[in-house]
């Protein structure tokens, strides 16, 4: 008995070494990786944030300038070319610099340093420009390094031409590493983990980087080694004392759970094992007595369980109708229905040819298939993978198609419904309710990020006289007519827009005035060249007044939209067939 249970501690031992050890090598591995991880989380972070500040650093030197160039006393003296007064506005402030034509200048302008300029405009044009320079210097890196966040540790590093010029004291040399990707480099005799950013905004040869000691990477790898090192001892004494107790209790009961376990191994199911005690061995007697007794309760609860299932499954496809996104009902649907069939894989693969998959189609031998047909429409047909299918399986599926239909068809009377809330019936362009929404959103990403946007009106003109004189058929034509010409003529991103009757409105963001008044011109000069006939053969001429307004100078929706319309029957007034732009913006209510 005594040698069994050292042999018993000894096979545990052995048993645990090789799990124990590739858990201690692992374990090391990714200590020591996720403390490089950590490091280089660091060191990224604070470099994102050394560039901000470096970003913030130029934006300061161009408020600066811009505050210099707006003082209207600053002007007059540019204008004079007033030397003295110039030199006293820039006193104290050493990093700006004034420039004119004729090589007029005041201020030292660093040749070296990033600059932001800022021109100053007059009546005659360009009159000047104020120059604001941003040192790379080692002042500059302190103050990145105070914003950076990092460690006490970490520093910041200045590289111009692959030499450091800025940085701790004593440390310079030669610095060539990729930038983006974290390495281990020495620098002075002292190993550093370092990253680097790309070339800087305003000086292409310079470069920002940031560094920390490789010694105290190593020295947290060391004591996370360490501490893993005394748990792998820890955890094989305590398995061979665990193995030791253990031992006692397997020794008296083995021989009577072999015999048992035996005879059930047999297929002798009426076979009982004797159950003395209450301890994990007896359990484990109890377990093979109520093995067999609990197989068939077992199988007609997995007979109720399938029933249920079923009944969950048509439950699952009503509920698909509370939502309108089809891919979404179709990735519904495919999951659903894996699982009511133990299913490894599924698919949905649509009229377009388009594919829904989930799971693993590709492990399953066997396949079945359920199309998904509401009346003559198709949404294409779904296919399970399995390792087998019974016929219950089968009517699991079609019953989840029956309802998976009806929801994708809501979807698509849906999506239809949609379309006709946002497009003109007539003329395919946009109605009134998108040209309002499209409006609106393009105000406020003007008023987030700047930049011009322009609003073109348009009405046709003499309409009234083409439907009394040709019938209104005949000024359909010319409406769809206008609005496909309008389709031909704007860019992807333009917005065409019927905004009612013979109304018609162009979106043009990123388009300043002029150019909103050079493509209604386009617009207006293609249109004169389209002639319709009427349905007695006699032409019908085409024409439109065109009126351009631009943010800026006008502000809202209202004042922009207002201006256009002003604009456009400005252009009625002065003989039709013409573009007018807006100058001022119009107030509206």
């Amino acid at each position: 008995m005594g040698s069994f249970k050292v042999k018993l501690v000894a096979y545990f031992l052995l048993l645990s070494l090789l799990p124990l050890a590739a858990a201690f090598w692992g374990f090391s591995t990714v200590a020591s990786q996720s403390e490089a991880r950590r490091v280089d989380a660091r060191l990224q972070a604070g470099l994102r944030a050394t560039l901000a500040a470096y970003q913030e650093a130029l934006g300061a030197a161009n408020t600066a300038a811009e505050r210099l160039a707006r003082q209207p006393s600053f002007q007059r003296a540019l204008l004079a070319h007033d030397r003295p007064a110039l030199e006293r506005m820039l006193r104290g402030r050493p990093h700006l610099a004034v420039e004119a034509p004729g090589g007029f200048r005041v201020g030292k302008r660093d040749s070296l340093a990033p600059t932001r300029q800022v021109a100053v405009v007059g009546a005659g044009g360009t009159r000047g420009a104020v120059v604001a320079s941003v040192p790379l210097d080692g002042a500059l890196v302190s103050r990145l390094e105070t914003r950076s966040g990092l460690e006490r540790a970490d520093h910041v590093l200045l590289v111009e031409d692959g030499q450091i010029v800025a940085g701790p004291v004593g440390l310079r040399g030669r610095f060539d590493l990729l930038s983006g990707k974290p390495r281990t480099v020495s620098l002075g005799g002292t190993r550093y983990r370092a990253l680097v950013a790309g070339t800087l905004d305003g000086r292409p040869t310079a470069t920002l980087g940031v560094i920390s000691p490789q010694t105290l990477i190593d020295a947290a790898n060391r004591k996370a080694t360490n501490q893993l090192l005394i748990g792998l001892i820890a955890a094989l004494v305590f398995v061979g004392c665990v193995a030791y107790v253990e031992g006692r209790t397997i020794v008296r009961t083995i021989r009577r759970l072999v015999d048992a376990a035996a005879a059930i191994a047999r297929g002798d199911l009426q076979e009982r094992v004797p159950v003395q005690g209450r301890d994990e061995f007896a359990l484990l007697g109890r377990t093979f007595n109520q093995m067999a007794f609990q197989l068939q309760t077992r199988l007609e609860e997995l007979e109720a369980e399938r029933g249920r299932l079923r009944d969950v499954t048509s439950r699952f496809g009503e509920a698909l109708g509370a939502t309108h996104d089809a891919e979404l009902l179709m990735r519904l649907i495919v999951e659903a229905a894996m699982e009511a069939t133990n299913a490894a894989g599924g698919v949905i693969v649509g009229t377009s040819g388009s594919l829904v998959k989930a799971g693993f189609p590709d492990k399953g031998p066997e396949r079945l298939e359920v199309p998904l047909q509401a009346g003559s429409i198709s949404f294409g047909s779904l296919l399970l993978f399995g390792a087998e299918f019974t016929e219950e399986d089968r009517m699991t599926a079609v019953s989840l198609a029956s309802h998976a239909v009806v929801a994708l068809d809501n979807a698509r009377l849906h999506r239809i419904v949609e379309r006709q809330a946002l497009v003109d019936g007539l003329t395919g362009l946009a109605n009134r309710r998108q040209c309002e929404e499209t409006l609106e959103d393009e105000l406020a990403r003007v008023e987030r990020f700047g930049g011009p946007l322009a609003v073109v009106v348009a009405d046709l003109d003499w309409f009234k006289d083409v439907n009394d004189r040709h019938g209104h058929p005949a000024g359909d034509a010319v409406l769809r007519e206008f609005a496909a010409l309008l389709q031909e003529t704007v860019r992807d991103v333009d917005l065409a827009g019927r905004w009612g009757g013979e109304e018609f409105v162009l979106i043009l963001p990123g388009t300043d005035l002029e150019g909103g008044a050079q493509l209604a011109e386009r617009v207006r000069g293609l249109l004169g060249g389209r002639t319709l006939l009427a349905v007695d053969g006699s032409p019908i001429p085409i024409s439109a007044s065109f009126g351009v307004a631009a943010i800026p100078p006008a502000k809202t929706a209202s004042e922009l939209f207002a201006a256009a319309d002003a604009a456009m029957y400005e252009a009625k007034r002065a003989g039709k067939n013409r573009v007018e732009t807006a100058r001022e913006p119009v107030s509206h209510p």
